[in-house]
Order: structure tokens, then C-alpha cells, then sequence
């Protein structure tokens, strides 16, 4: 059975960073043996209803823009960056049908972002003013060990890490190119990395054990060549969609 995952197009005004970005997230949704099917922008709700009855999981892709502060009720600074008004309409609908059905979703860098508002989270809007972090968090897409990120004892992340690894919370390099992350989680939402030098909320998981979700502030989809890590989370998020099964008719019923 071929297991299909949607991911939306990054962006919905920047073709260039489409083009740069797209490619990576679909090829290491293949090698972890799954299939892209990519959402356009412009779409109607209908056809993405229709697209997304055929996927047993959603990939929600970084981005280029920022996530409208009035989500989480805040008004922009002037550091923070113009809203991407269709990919957050695709992203609604996405995260929509993920949670109605419990598919798998893996977030990353703005996916994260997107999640986290839409589970009633807020952002930071500017690390360097709000936080005057001296970590740099965005050196760019060529640089594959940023910073560290800890690992929290028991998340599903740590079951992720290579073997060998202790039991204990553990940090690992990851690559990074964000201005902006969590400050308060959204509902459900666990805590389970952060950056240990100046506590930037690096990913998150759902507090629920039969519904597989995992957003990560970095890209492992630019280090999936080279990283056992990455490579893990890939394989993990294809494989929930691969035993992923529609709630009984009952379950569904229950929760209307």
C-alpha cells in the first residue's frame, strides 16, 4: 500500500523559495518510503477535502513568512514578517482533518509555528528583541549544526535518538532558520526540546498517546542525508501513517 502524505506548498507568494525548499521535504518523505502529494494554494476547500480523504498523514513545511500575530491575540512588531493569508487557510483545513481523524502529522520550523497558534499557543515574535537571545537561530540553510537542542527524558523524540544514547536528557546539533518560536505552548501540547542556553522552545509533541504528533523547530528534511536523527524522525512520521486507520464510526459519532 503506498502511504500518501500531504504537505502544502511553503509558500504562497514566493515561487523561489518553493522551488528551493519543496524538493527536500519530498524526497525524504520517499526515502523513509512514503509518497508527496502536494497541496497547491489555490485550491478550493472542496478539492482539499477531496485531496486529503486519500492521505494517512500531513507534513507541515517551513516557510518563508510568519504567522499572524492577531491569532494569538498580539498586534505585529515591526520585526515581524508579512502573513502568508493562503497557506495559513491550507494549513486550517490540514490540521483540521489531521486532529478529526487522528492522522499523523510531522510540523517543521513554520509548520511548528502554525500548529502551536492554532492549538491556542503563542509566539515570540522576534527572538533577538523579545528574548536578546545571543544564540543564533538563523544562520541560514547551509549551516547544518547551528546550536543544541536538549532532548527531554521520555519524549517521543528521545525514543528517536541513534543508539547508544543515554536515557537521559540529551543534546544534539541541529541546523536552524527561524526568528520567531513558542512562548506559551498550545493546548496539549508537551514540551520536549529546547535550546539549553537560552531556553527557546525547540519542539513539541501531543500530550496523547494514540494520536502521533511531532513538530520540531528545526529542518531535518536538510540534514536527512547526513543525520541518523533526522533520518529517525522522517522514518517514525511514515511509519504512524502507515498503521494509521479511520476512528470507528462510534468514535467519530462521540466526538460531534
Amino acid at each position: 500500500m503506498t502511504i500518501l502524505i500531504a504537505i502544502p506548498e511553503p509558500t504562497g507568494g514566493d515561487p523561489d523559495y518553493n522551488g528551493r525548499s519543496l524538493p527536500a521535504y519530498v524526497a525524504a518523505l520517499e526515502a523513509a518510503g512514503a509518497k508527496a502529494l502536494v497541496v497547491q494554494l489555490n485550491e478550493t476547500q472542496e478539492r482539499v477535502a477531496q485531496l486529503l480523504s486519500g492521505v494517512q498523514g500531513i507534513l507541515l513545511p517551513g516557510s518563508g513568512y510568519d504567522v499572524d500575530p492577531q491569532k494569538y491575540g498580539e498586534d505585529p512588531i515591526p520585526e515581524c514578517g508579512e502573513a502568508d493569508q493562503a497557506r495559513a487557510a491550507v494549513d486550517e483545513l490540514l490540521l483540521r482533518d489531521a486532529f478529526n481523524l487522528k492522522k499523523p502529522i510531522l510540523a517543521i520550523c513554520h509548520g511548528t509555528q502554525t500548529l502551536n497558534v492554532w492549538r491556542n499557543g503563542s509566539l515570540i515574535q522576534d527572538l533577538k528583541r523579545d528574548l536578546k537571545t545571543e544564540v543564533n537561530h538563523q544562520p541560514g540553510r547551509t549551516v547544518a549544526e547551528a546550536h543544541p537542542v536538549r532532548i527531554a527524558e521520555g519524549s517521543r523524540l528521545a525514543a528517536l535518538l541513534p543508539e547508544g544514547s543515554p536515557a537521559e536528557s540529551v543534546e544534539v546539533q541541529v541546523n536552524s532558520s527561524h526568528h520567531q518560536a513558542i512562548r506559551v505552548p498550545g493546548d496539549n501540547l508537551l514540551v520536549s526540546a529546547v535550546s539549553p542556553r537560552d531556553g527557546v522552545v525547540e519542539a513539541v509533541e501531543l500530550d496523547a498517546p494514540g494520536h502521533y504528533v511531532i513538530a520540531v523547530q528545526w529542518h531535518p528534511e536538510r540534514t536527512y542525508a547526513e543525520s541518523a536523527f533526522s533520518r529517525a524522525i522522517f522514518a517514525s512520521f511514515v511509519e504512524a501513517a502507515g498503521v494509521w486507520q479511520p476512528p470507528r464510526i462510534e468514535e467519530s459519532v462521540a466526538r460531534t
